[in-house]
C-alpha cells in the first residue's frame, strides 16, 4: 500500500482515525473537510472564559476504541462520579455504583427513589452484560430498552424515574424506545471505566486525532466542500470546490445524509435525534451541592437532565463561576425559545432547590443540534451498511457503519482503514 494515494472527506472522529490509520500503514492521505475547524460533531467554543462543547457528549474511557486511538493521559481528563442525582421537588437522592465508588453505599441504600430489589437487579445486569462481547450483544436478539428492562423485572419508578432520564441523556429518547442493545454495551462500559470531558473541552478529541494523523504524514485541508465522487475498480476521482484530485481510494466519512448524497447507499440513516443545550451561570458563592454526578429529572422531562461541569471541570470556567448545562430533548425543544427552555431550568432548580435562591442563573448560550444521532430503535444494527457497500475504490465511515457514538465511529474509522488495506495490498 506504500504511497497509494487515499482522499478522506470528512475529518470527524471516524475521518480523522482512518487517515491515521492509513498514513501510518504508508498511504498518502489527504484529509478534505468542509469546515474551518476538524471535529464534525465533536465540537467546542470559548464564551467569555467560558469552555463550551457542543451539545453535552462526554468520553466513556472503557470504549475499546478509544483506549487504542486516544492517549487519555495527554486529554487530561475530568470525570464524572460514578451514578446520577435523582431529583424531584423538593427531593435529592443519590444512586451510585457501590463497587466503584465504595464511599457511596449508605446514600445509595437510602435513596427512596430505588426499591432494594431494583438494586439487586442491577448488579446482576451488571454481571451479565460484563461476560458479552460487543459483538455478542449486537448479534442478539433486539427489543426496546424498556421491553428489556421490564423483562428483567425492574419496576416503573425505577424505569421512570432512573433509566428514562439517564438514557434519555445517552440515546435522546426518553421513551425507552431505543435498540436494548445500546442499552447493554453503555451498560458495560459505565461499569467497566469513567465518564469523563477532557479538561480543555471535547474538542481536544479530534484535535488530537487531528495531530497523530499528521505526525504519520497526513495532510488536512479545511474549508473544502467536496462536490462528487465517481469511484471505480481502478480508482476514484473526488470533484472538490476547487479541484479534481484522482486517488487510488476514498474514505466517505461524513455526515450522513452527506453519505448518502455522495454514495447513493440507500440504508445510511439519516432519521434524527435531536435535542437544545443550554449553558448556564451562576456565581460559585451559590454554588449547589451537586458533587460531580448529572443531576436526572425524575418529575418531568424539561429538562432531562441538568451537568455540574465546571464541578467536573473546574477549567470550563472562570474561578469565580460555575458553569451548568441543561438537555432538552426531541423536536418540541427546538420549536422553543431560548428564554422559554431557560426559564423551565430556572423554575426546575428552584424546586430542586426550595431553599436556595437561583436568580444569579443567567443563560450564557444555546446549543440546537437538529441532527445530533441517528434514530436506534430495536433492529436497526441489522440493516446499517458496511464500510464496503459503495462501488469501486470507495468506503464508508462513520457511526453509521457501527452504532451510534464516538466509539461506533472510531472504530468505523479502523475498518476502513484495514478494508483499504487489504485491498490495496
Amino acid at each position: 500500500m506504500d504511497d497509494s494515494h487515499i482522499v478522506v472527506a470528512g475529518a470527524g472522529l471516524a475521518g480523522l482515525v482512518a487517515a491515521r490509520n492509513l498514513a501510518a500503514d504508508g498511504g498518502d492521505v489527504t484529509v478534505v473537510e468542509s469546515r474551518d475547524e476538524v471535529g464534525g460533531r465533536v465540537r467546542t467554543e470559548t464564551k467569555n472564559g467560558f469552555t463550551l462543547d457542543r451539545g453535552f457528549q462526554v468520553l466513556f474511557t472503557a470504549y475499546p476504541s478509544v483506549r487504542r486511538e486516544l492517549d487519555l493521559d495527554a486529554l487530561d481528563l475530568r470525570r464524572f462520579s460514578p451514578g446520577a442525582t435523582i431529583c424531584r421537588p423538593s427531593s435529592r437522592s443519590v444512586l451510585s455504583d457501590p463497587l466503584r465508588e465504595p464511599g457511596s453505599l449508605i446514600d445509595s441504600l437510602r435513596t427512596p427513589e430505588v426499591t432494594t430489589t431494583d438494586k439487586l437487579r442491577t448488579l446482576a445486569l451488571r454481571q451479565d452484560v460484563s461476560t458479552r462481547s460487543e459483538a455478542q450483544i449486537f448479534a442478539s436478539p433486539d427489543r426496546s430498552i424498556e421491553s428489556y428492562l421490564r423483562e428483567w423485572g425492574f419496576t416503573d419508578d425505577y424505569i421512570e424515574h432512573f433509566v428514562a432520564p439517564f438514557y434519555g441523556g445517552i440515546t435522546l429518547d426518553r421513551s425507552l424506545s431505543s435498540s436494548k442493545r445500546v442499552f447493554e454495551y453503555t451498560f458495560k462500559m459505565l461499569g467497566a471505566g469513567s465518564t469523563a470531558v477532557p479538561a480543555a473541552g471535547m474538542q481536544a478529541i479530534p484535535e488530537q486525532l487531528a495531530d497523530t494523523a499528521r505526525d504519520e504524514g497526513a495532510t488536512i485541508r479545511l474549508g473544502e466542500y467536496v462536490e462528487a465522487i465517481d469511484s471505480t475498480d481502478e480508482g476514484v476521482i473526488v470533484q472538490t470546490e476547487s479541484e479534481t484530485i484522482e486517488a487510488d481510494a476514498l474514505v466517505v466519512a461524513t455526515d450522513p445524509k452527506e453519505a448518502k448524497r455522495l454514495t447513493g447507499i440507500d440504508t445510511i440513516p439519516t432519521d434524527a435525534r435531536s435535542c437544545v443545550t443550554q449553558y448556564y451561570t451562576l456565581p460559585k458563592s451559590e454554588a449547589l451541592d451537586t458533587g460531580k454526578r448529572i443531576m436526572l429529572n425524575a418529575a418531568g422531562a424539561e429538562p432531562n437532565t441538568v451537568a455540574p461541569l465546571s464541578t467536573v471541570a473546574p477549567e470550563y470556567a472562570p474561578d469565580d463561576m460555575q458553569l451548568l448545562n441543561a438537555t432538552f430533548l426531541g423536536d418540541d425543544a427546538l420549536s422553543q425559545s431560548d428564554n422559554e427552555l431557560f426559564e423551565q431550568t430556572r423554575r426546575t432548580l428552584e424546586a430542586w432547590y426550595p431553599d436556595r435562591y437561583v436568580s444569579d442563573l443567567e443563560l450564557l448560550h444555546t446549543s440546537r443540534i437538529e441532527f445530533a444521532q441517528f434514530a436506534q430503535p430495536p433492529g436497526i444494527h441489522d440493516s446499517l451498511p458496511d464500510t464496503r457497500d459503495p462501488v469501486g475504490r470507495a468506503y464508508l465511515a462513520g457511526d453509521y457503519t457501527a452504532w451510534s457514538s464516538i466509539h461506533g465511529a472510531m472504530r468505523s474509522g479502523k475498518e476502513a482503514a484495514d478494508a483499504i488495506r487489504d485491498d490495496l495490498s
